[in-house]
């Protein structure tokens, strides 16, 4: 039997959790696998594109757990009511190759995107950032703030989208934690005095959301709507003014603000800083920046998550997905007993 978790599923569980405990789990098990990258392997994602999106599948796999997302980017969905993204994955047994968990990936994308974020700030900010601007409110801006709550020091959102409505959603959906939102007017209000600065807007195209100009030195840069060729939200002065770091290089050359810059742009691999075999920020003024597309081991890690998770406490369903054959070559059986 295989373990199932729907939509209703994940969110009864981070609930039953805590988001922001859960968020914290996610991080450790995020940094457990970041610490140990050279063990999986790692290709680009198999991306199809068409005029209004991208459909993707993302795998990878270690020496016991294989696991892959299937996903898609539509930013143009908002429009009629519907998700820019969705996806779901798959976890399963190296050895037998039989899988082990079948999950919804839209809930838990917007939980591993936002904790890979936290993660990179652990290491790339500066320890005392307290502050960050958020700019974006889209389905994704509520799970970054809790997971920064979660992961660093930050308790203050200054929040920004040209969409008041956007700004009113989140700030109803973060009553009761413990953040303090400032509704900023403008992106410069809302780098103003910032130490993060978070970009998460959805248009699919070239945009520069942000300015070098807008940012001071010391800033930490979280930029994770630039996710597939064409689309960017940083100017491209400010990228070469930082310190950059990624996930996957040969990805993000082709989908993050990375694609701006010339092939020999020098980039850090973020397991590199969490390992200590290469430098994160090295002074106070460091403008670092970390260009977000987001990696199937990430989505392994929340598979492995929450495949742990409902093997301790429950809340998956059995489906039988696989047969359970007394002879396994009488498969035909399956159909003809009935």
């Amino acid at each position: 039997m295989v373990q199932f978790l729907d939509v209703p599923a994940v969110a009864r569980l981070v609930a039953r959790v805590g988001p922001v405990p859960f968020l914290a789990g996610l991080v450790k098990y995020l940094e457990q696998d970041f610490r140990r990258w050279p063990q999986f392997e790692k290709s680009a994602r198999v991306a199809s594109h068409s005029p209004n999106g991208v459909i993707e599948l993302m795998p990878t796999a270690d020496e016991t757990l294989y696991a892959f997302k299937y996903v898609n980017g539509h930013p143009a969905n908002a429009a009629s009511g519907k998700l820019t993204v969705t996806g779901l994955g798959v976890l399963a047994d190296v050895a037998t190759g039989y899988p082990l968990l079948v999950s919804e990936m839209t809930l838990a994308t917007a939980l591993r995107t936002a904790a890979t974020s936290a993660l990179a700030a652990k290491f790339l900010a500066r320890p005392e950032s307290k502050t960050m601007a958020l700019i974006g409110l889209g389905a994704q801006s509520e799970f970054q703030a809790l997971a920064f709550v979660a992961a660093t020091a930050v308790r203050t959102i200054r929040a920004y989208d040209i969409n008041p409505a956007a700004l009113a959603r989140f700030t109803r959906n973060l009553v009761g934690h413990e953040i303090t939102i400032v509704a900023a007017t403008s992106v410069d209000d809302a780098v103003h005095r910032a130490d993060i600065i978070t970009t998460a807007t959805a248009a699919k195209k070239r945009a520069a959301v942000l300015h070098s100009a807008q940012v001071p030195f010391g800033a930490h840069l979280n930029a994770i709507g630039g996710d597939c060729p064409g689309k960017t939200e940083l100017d491209a002065s400010l990228v070469a003014r930082s310190r950059l770091f990624v996930e996957f290089e040969p990805q993000t050359r082709i989908e993050g603000e990375l694609q701006q810059m010339p092939p020999d742009f020098a980039v850090t691999e973020l397991w590199r800083v969490i390992t200590g075999e290469a430098p994160g920020r090295t002074s106070a003024d460091d403008v670092t920046l970390f260009d977000s597309v987001g990696f199937a081991i990430e989505d392994f890690s929340m598979l492995r998550y929450l495949y742990d998770l409902i093997r301790r406490d429950g809340g998956g369903v059995e489906i039988d997905l696989v047969p359970a054959l007394a002879d396994p070559t009488d498969l035909f059986g399956v159909i003809s007993k009935l």
